[in-house]
């Protein structure tokens, strides 16, 4: 059930069975509409978020992005977050704050939660963009490249904190993160998508190799599958370029 509670000028509560709350911000308008869904201890205040916004906002087409729990202005512990719980939110953001058919946009981690959302409601996705994607991190990028002794630590104390190059405080990654990735890990076996995809992964990425891109185009059962590689790109693609790059290629899907 959507509270009509106002969070700021904006922001609407989509209130969750379980008591939490999801802050979104959402533009009513024309159909494909977009969702935006954000990274890893990131929020709908990005740059890529934004300016999907106001290219949305110009267009008129329906636009909504929220933060994912534990994230930004929504309520939980980002420790007790997954793949789960966010896909379980972004299923329900689709069901209760939009009408026909979306245009799912993921950047890393929210790719991953994408293509979820996507498996789970293949009927109401127009096509999808990941942006830098980042499927399967938890197991390939952390559980697979921790050393014995980090193993030890998030298997003993149940999390680890690990330095982060985009921001001042470290990563809090928990057991209950990684056990869950790898029951939602994609990259195994085909994937049951059939709508058009457009993966974009700068291959200065120091987080998420490129080849993680082409991997996920291989396993993606649609033949309407694009990867985007820019050779000067890193993890984020927010530049000017990278945004002009990747509302182009909204337009197209759409």
């Amino acid at each position: 059930m959507q509270d009509e509670k106002r969070v700021g000028r904006t922001a609407g509560i989509l209130a969750r069975t379980d008591g939490a709350t999801i802050v979104y911000d959402k533009l009513p308008g024309d159909q494909p509409g977009v969702v935006f869904l954000h990274g890893l201890n990131s929020d709908r205040a990005g740059t890529k978020a934004l300016s999907l916004r106001s290219h949305c906002a110009e267009t008129g087409r329906a636009f909504i992005s929220f933060d994912m729990y534990g994230h930004g202005d929504s309520s939980g512990s980002f420790a007790k977050g997954s793949i789960s719980r966010w896909t379980e939110d972004a299923v329900a953001v689709c069901d209760e704050l939009t009408n026909g058919p979306q245009v799912l946009v993921g950047s890393s981690m929210g790719a991953w939660v994408m293509m979820q959302t996507a498996i789970a409601r293949p009927n109401r996705i127009h096509a999808l963009i990941g942006v830098a994607p980042a499927p399967d991190f938890t197991e390939d990028l952390l559980w697979n490249i921790f050393s014995t002794k980090q193993k030890t630590e998030i298997l003993k104390n149940g999390i680890i904190r690990l330095p982060s190059e985009h921001d001042e405080e470290p990563y809090e990654i928990s057991l209950h993160l990684v056990e869950d990735g790898r029951r939602n890990l994609l990259l195994r076996e085909r994937v049951p998508i059939k709508c058009p995809v457009r993966l974009i992964h700068g291959q200065n990425d120091a987080d998420v190799p490129w080849s993680t891109s082409i991997a996920l185009a291989d396993t993606i059962e649609s033949d309407d599958v694009q990867v985007i590689l820019v050779k000067d790109g890193d993890h984020r693609l927010s530049r000017p370029e990278d945004i002009d790059r990747l509302l182009g290629v909204l337009e197209q899907v759409c």
